[in-house]
């Protein structure tokens, strides 16, 4: 059920969050996190081959006196510390680097090459600031640790690999992460922001990022010479009907109230100037909120490319092929009450006007899996403020674009970062162990 406004306001001033924030000295431990944060920076592995980066993460926990397991889902790790009878808080981080070449400039910037499946040779980024979440990660348990005489239950810290290719939150839940571990009561997270200065946070309730589909389509035709057309049937011809109908899902079939996206981002087909294809090929993401509107692109893409084939002349058997991949990514959708909680507690930690109220996006994040399982547990993702604050006021100013996230010069301001972070999430935890 949906809280009213006056519900919210209340929740807010709910009794049983900590009447105060943590006394969080980071002077004396920030030093430990800026080198672990260097070394990830410098040492990125790509999806499904953390392996090291699981190391580091397990070496970390394992001081910390967390019983601790990896190699869960692949290369995941698993924290649990029991700190007597209370509910039990899961924190995720995301360890996977990107296939991109670094130009930050930086003295530290990656210098990470490595031979992906298809023979290339790539550098290796984390330029989704990864690495500023696993330093913020083992910051916040250091710190719980730290200061346990003020929580009671149990700390759940959660290394999750393969996130950027959509597959690491099934394949650690595959492995049993609720079921041989223990099951969260809460779950929360942070994703670095590259538009929002460091420093600051922001969240939003509700639906905050957009579920992700990759489809494959694979137009028939039937090929021939370039010179002789009406001896064919042009599959290049249909592709690009297909193409531009497919643009009237958003704009004709869908209400204009549900955020939608479909965008072809890859077509390919032929291979001389004479010569007519048997087949062409487009790839598409789908961006969404709702699991309808989501149901409802993927239904409308299968009724346009046949019906765009039946009007081209071809037999059903040669209709395109509709193949959409198995790893899905549902939509971020933000627990209400929790996220109520966790804005709340932050505030109070790092000032009013440091907590922003954050828009929707279409990027997708496979963190929203963990609230989508039969336990229906509630899950908090916020943004945690990367960006330089000079560089921010300049961008302002000026109407320059700032880097993106996944852009090669994406480089986060990891000193004011990494401690907001920590401040952050820790004492979003212990408010939700104190609920």
């Amino acid at each position: 059920m949906k809280l009213t406004y006056l519900s919210a306001a209340l929740l807010i001033a709910s009794p049983f969050i900590q009447a105060k924030p943590l006394d969080l000295d980071l002077s004396s431990s920030m030093p430990a996190i800026e080198k672990f944060y260097l070394d990830l920076h410098q040492s990125p592995e790509l999806s499904n081959h953390e392996q090291n980066t699981g190391k580091k993460i397990t070496s970390q926990l394992s001081k910390l006196g967390f019983e601790v397991t990896n190699n869960v889902g692949g290369f995941g790790v698993v924290g649990i510390y029991k700190n007597g009878d209370g509910p039990t808080v899961m924190i995720r981080t995301d360890t996977d680097g990107l296939p991109i070449t670094e130009q930050t400039g930086k003295t530290y910037a990656s210098k990470v090459t490595v031979t992906d499946e298809h023979g290339a040779k790539v550098g290796v980024m984390h330029g989704c600031g990864h690495d500023i979440h696993m330093s913020s990660f083992i910051g916040t348990a250091e710190q719980l640790i730290t200061h346990k005489n003020e929580w009671q239950g149990t700390l759940m810290m959660v290394a999750q690999p393969a996130e950027e290719v959509g597959a690491g939150a099934r394949a650690m839940l595959s492995d049993g992460l609720f079921s041989k571990y223990t099951q969260p009561d809460h779950i929360i997270a942070l994703h670095v922001s590259a538009s929002v200065p460091a420093g600051k946070v922001s969240m939003k309730n509700e639906y905050t990022m957009a579920s992700v589909d990759s489809v494959d389509i694979a137009i028939k035709g039937k090929g021939g010479h370039g010179a002789y057309p009406h001896t064919t049937i042009d599959p290049v011809v249909i592709a690009a009907r297909t193409v531009m109908a497919l643009q009237t899902i958003t704009s004709r079939e869908l209400s204009p109230l549900e955020p939608s996206v479909v965008t072809v981002g890859s077509i390919h087909g032929g291979s001389k100037h004479n010569v007519i294809p048997d087949e062409v090929k487009l790839q598409l993401t789908l961006r969404s909120y709702s699991p309808d509107v989501r149901n409802a692109q993927i239904a409308a893409i299968k009724r346009i490319t046949a019906g765009i084939a039946q009007s081209a002349g071809l037999d059903e058997a040669m209709y395109p092929v509709i193949y959409v991949k198995e790893e899905s990514t549902p939509s971020t959708y933000n627990n209400p009450e929790q996220t109520n909680i966790v804005r709340k507690t932050i505030a109070d930690a790092i000032g009013d006007e440091n907590v922003l109220e954050a828009k929707a996006v279409m990027a997708g994040e496979d963190f929203g899996v963990y609230g989508r399982t039969e336990e229906s547990i509630p899950i908090t993702l916020f943004w945690l403020g990367g960006v330089n604050q000079a560089q921010y006021a300049d961008s302002i100013k000026t109407g320059e674009i700032l880097p993106s996230l996944h852009s090669s010069k994406f480089a986060p301001d990891y000193k004011v970062a990494i401690p907001t972070g920590i401040k952050a999430m820790s004492n979003a935890a212990v408010a939700l162990f104190n609920k």
